[in-house]
C-alpha cells in the first residue's frame, strides 16, 4: 500500500487502485474533507489558495482541487506552478480561509501529495488534522447548486509578491549583495526553484548565475531530496566555473542546502545555524530547532545570551514553539528555515536572501562562514522490530537507565550528555516497527560509536 493519509495530509503514488494509491477518487475525497473542515473553522469562509510544484501528475491533480473546492463553493486563487513558501504568503496576503498545496516534496517523481494550510498559510495542527481524517470517513457532504458555486480566479508568476516582501525585510541588505558581486550556481531539480530562485538572485542584484535543471517540467535529474550524495554535479560545477557557493532545493522549495566555493557541503544542519548567527547579531532573540537537530543551533543562541528550545519533529511542531517561547529564528537540521518577520513557514528564498546578507556582511567565503561554529556530525539509523516487541517498553527502559541525564520525551526519547556535548534521540515509526536513531557527537567516528552503544543496548532488552 502506497497511500498514507496522517494528520498532515495525503500523500501517495501515482495510479493504481483507490484507496490504495493516490488515484483521483481519493484527491478528491480528501480534499472534500478538508473543504468542509474549513467551513467547520470558519463561518465566512470563502477563498482557498491552491499552488503545486512541477511534478507531472501536478496538473491532473491541481484540476481535481480547483474543481471540488468550486463545486463546494469556494473561490479559488489557482497559482499554479508556485513554491511551498509562495502559497503559503498568499494565503496570508490574500486573506484566505486555506491553502492546499500539491507536492509530495522530496520524495521520487512517482510520488505526489496535498499539503493542507489554515488561514494562516500554516500546517494544521495535530488537533486539526485528527478532525480532517474522522470528515475523511463522513459521506455526508453538501455540493453547491448551480448559483452558488465558486469562481476560479488564475494568479500566475505569485512568486514576484513574494520576493518583494523579501526584499523588504529589514535585514536583507540588497545593497550589499549587489556589491559583492557573487558568482552562484543553483541547482533546482526541475522544479518550481527553477524559475522563483533565479528571480530571486537578480532582484538582490547577483547577475552571475550558473543554472542546473531550471526547467519546471518536473523530470527530477537526480534524487530530489536536497542531501550530499545527490549534490555531486553541482559541487564539480562550482570548482569548474569559480563559483562563490551553490544554492540547491528540493522540488517544493522549502529546504535550502549550501555547498561551498571548494565543493564541500555546508551542510543542511548548518543552514538554519549560519541564518540564526546572522538573525540574532541583529535582533537578538530565542531560538527553535526540533530534537534531531543540531546542538551548534544551541551553541550560537547561547553566544548571545538568548534561550534555546526544542519541538518535537515536524514543521508545524516547531512552529507552535516558536510562537510559545517568543523566537525570532527557528527551522529545522534539515535544511528548513523559517522566519517569523516573513511568515511562519520553512522557505529557502528567505534562507538565500539572508544567508547572501549574511556572507555579503562577513566578507566571507562559504566555508568561512562554516569555520565559524563547532563541527558536529549526526549519524542516522535505525532498527527493525518484530511486531510483537513493545517499542514503548523498551524506550522506558533506556528512560530509566539514563535518568541521571538530560533527558526529553515529548518525540520518542532523547538523551544528552551534556560533559561531552553528545546527545542521541529514538523516535518510533508511526507506520511500521521501526525505531529511528539519530545522534551526534563532535565527530562521524564517535556519533556513529554512540548510535551503535545505544543499538547494542537496545538488543540486549530484546533479548
Amino acid at each position: 500500500m502506497t497511500l498514507i493519509k496522517s494528520i498532515s495530509g495525503i500523500r501517495g503514488t501515482i495510479g493504481g487502485k483507490q484507496n490504495d494509491n493516490l488515484t483521483p477518487f481519493d484527491i478528491m475525497k480528501f480534499a472534500v474533507a478538508y473543504g468542509q473542515w474549513v467551513k467547520e473553522n470558519n463561518n465566512d469562509a470563502n477563498l482557498i489558495v491552491v499552488g503545486r510544484d512541477a511534478r507531472p501528475s501536478g496538473k491532473i491533480i491541481e484540476n481535481i482541487i480547483v474543481s471540488t473546492m468550486a463545486s463546494m463553493g469556494f473561490n479559488v486563487l489557482n497559482l499554479g506552478l508556485a513554491t511551498t513558501p509562495t502559497t503559503e504568503y498568499a494565503v496570508i496576503k490574500e486573506k484566505a480561509s486555506g491553502g492546499i498545496i500539491i507536492t509530495a516534496s522530496h520524495n521520487p517523481i512517482e510520488w505526489n501529495a496535498l499539503k493542507l494550510l489554515n488561514s494562516k498559510g500554516e500546517f494544521l495542527t495535530a488537533a486539526d488534522g485528527a478532525r480532517l481524517l474522522e470528515i475523511t470517513k463522513s459521506s455526508a457532504t453538501e455540493f453547491s447548486t448551480v448559483d452558488k458555486l465558486g469562481k476560479i480566479k488564475i494568479a500566475r508568476d505569485y512568486e514576484n509578491y513574494h520576493i518583494d516582501s523579501i526584499l523588504k525585510l529589514p535585514l536583507v541588505n540588497k545593497n550589499l549583495i549587489k556589491e559583492a558581486n557573487f558568482r552562484i550556481a543553483i541547482d533546482c531539480v526541475n522544479s518550481v526553484g527553477g524559475f522563483a530562485i533565479p528571480k530571486l538572485l537578480k532582484a538582490l542584484g547577483v547577475n552571475d548565475i550558473i543554472k542546473l535543471y531550471c526547467t519546471p517540467d518536473g523530470n527530477f535529474p537526480h534524487n530530489p531530496e536536497p542531501i550530499p550524495e545527490n549534490l555531486t554535479e553541482i559541487s564539480a560545477v562550482i570548482k569548474e566555473h569559480g563559483a562563490d557557493l551553490g544554492f540547491v532545493v528540493d522540488p517544493d522549495v522549502d529546504r535550502l542546502a549550501i555547498v561551498c566555493e571548494d565543493g564541500s557541503m555546508f551542510g543542511e544542519e548548518y543552514t538554519l545555524v549560519a541564518v540564526a548567527d546572522y538573525v540574532l547579531s541583529k535582533t537578538p532573540g530565542n531560538t527553535v530547532s526540533n530534537l534531531s537537530s543540531t546542538s551548534a543551533l544551541r551553541d550560537v543562541t547561547e553566544k548571545y545570551g538568548m534561550q534555546y528550545n526544542a519541538s518535537a519533529v515536524g514543521e508545524v511542531n516547531v512552529v507552535e514553539k516558536m510562537k510559545e517561547t517568543n523566537a525570532v529564528i527557528g527551522g529545522e537540521g534539515n535544511g528548513g528555515v523559517i522566519y517569523p518577520e516573513s511568515h511562519y513557514g520553512r522557505d529557502a528564498l528567505v534562507g538565500i536572501a539572508l544567508f547572501l546578507s549574511f556572507m555579503a556582511e562577513k566578507k566571507l567565503k562559504a566555508s568561512g562562514i562554516k569555520n565559524l561554529y563547532p563541527q558536529y556530525h549526526i549519524s542516522k539509523n535505525k532498527i527493525e522490530l518484530n511486531k510483537n516487541i513493545d517499542v514503548d517498553k523498551i524506550l522506558k527502559s533506556l528512560e530509566n537507565k539514563y535518568k541521571e541525564n538530560p533527558i526529553h520525551t515529548i518525540d520518542g526519547l532523547k538523551i544528552e550528555f551534556p560533559e561531552t556535548k553528545e546527545w542521541v534521540h529514538l523516535r518510533k515509526s508511526n507506520t511500521e516497527p521501526i525505531i529511528r536513531i539519530y545522534s551526534e557527537s563532535s565527530s562521524v567516528k564517535t556519533a556513529d560509536k554512540l548510535a551503535k552503544d545505544i543499538i547494542n543496548e537496545i538488543n540486549g532488552l530484546i533479548n
